[in-house]
């Protein structure tokens, strides 16, 4: 039997959920639901597969390697893994540059 995660939702992330449920419901209202329940669905493979995320590119051109994403286009669901426990850290638009994103949130939090 695998080892089960339990995935926690950080308030950025439950942020950036609203932030694209908001976006969505101004051209396509009837689109909101599918694609939350797209995202989730995409997030909780990582009960049981936390490791089938990629190291995100970003951070692993500089070194660091504890962060991991898995892909629902064209979202980047951002998370790490820690004991049993699945950090879902931010859900970003892949389009974006997701350097610039990270850098305002880090700088924003001293």
């Amino acid at each position: 039997m695998s080892k089960r995660y339990k995935i926690l939702w950080a308030d950025v992330a439950e942020d950036d959920l609203m932030d694209i449920i908001e976006y969505i419901a101004i051209d396509s209202p009837a689109n909101v639901l599918k694609i939350l329940q797209k995202i989730k669905k995409t997030a909780s493979i990582l009960h049981s597969l936390p490791e089938r995320g990629r190291v995100v590119p970003e951070f692993q051109d500089q070194g660091i390697m504890i962060y991991r994403e898995i892909v629902t286009a064209p979202w980047r669901i951002i998370y790490r893994i820690s004991d049993k426990n699945v950090y879902v850290l931010s859900v970003l638009d892949a389009r974006k540059n997701v350097e610039d994103i990270l850098l305002k949130r880090l700088a924003y939090n001293k």
